[in-house]
């Protein structure tokens, strides 16, 4: 990367963080461009630079989660490690990420799961790069023989997030406490898995009559 690729980067980030800090602490409605600027140590233009509108910021902040799931699964160096230890790593990985701070990831739920109207474009977008990242990995897994055939790619992602959510929920309430999150995870998941799988006398009779 070079010196002025890096210094780019480095404004970017200082302007998430100040976006984290400030969203926490004043509401994503109720922080300006100006504040952002100010707190990042940048002038208001180098803002509008890399980000419309705040919406924005979030959508970036979004990638940038991305990235560190991205970074966690080549880490693993195992891509056809089972299912359930790469749906573990990317909600892991996520957790993690979005409750940081505990205000800003309620901000930043609320937004990723009730996005506003006007807002939707973007927020397909990122749908989009969640899919290509799971799409493969479930299609792989279905290979393997460990999820059913029948089940559509969008609908088997749909249940590990929705238990992903269920437990930030949870998190929140202070049903669970984050110590917990994980073994509650791999358990919840586990118990979804097990209706996931294919019948493995079909599975095999299916497999002996294409082989």
């Amino acid at each position: 990367m070079s010196v002025r690729e890096e210094k780019k980067q480095k404004t970017k980030q200082a302007i998430l963080d100040a976006a984290v800090t400030l969203f926490s602490t004043n509401g994503f409605e109720n922080t300006s461009i100006e504040e952002l600027a100010k707190v990042a140590g940048v002038g208001k233009g180098t803002v509008y630079g890399y980000f419309q509108t705040k919406k924005e910021i979030l959508h970036a902040f979004c990638e940038h989660e991305l990235d560190l799931i991205h970074k966690e699964l080549v880490n693993q160096a195992n891509p056809d490690a089972p299912v359930l230890e790469q749906m573990l790593t990317i909600y892991m990985t996520e957790f993690k990420h979005v409750t940081l701070n505990k205000e800003f990831g309620r901000i930043f739920m609320r937004q990723t799961v009730f996005p506003d109207e006007g807002d939707l474009q973007g927020h397909a977008e990122i749908d989009d790069k969640y899919f290509q990242l799971f799409f493969p990995i479930l299609e792989k897994a279905k290979d393997r023989g460990e999820l059913r055939r029948d089940i559509e790619l969008l609908h088997l992602t749909a249940h590990f997030y929705s238990i992903y959510i269920l437990l930030i929920s949870a998190w929140y309430t202070r049903r669970i406490q984050t110590e917990e999150i994980g073994t509650a995870m791999e358990l919840l998941f586990r118990q979804v898995l097990e209706g996931l799988k294919p019948d493995s006398e079909h599975y095999q009779k299916r497999e002996h009559s294409h082989g």
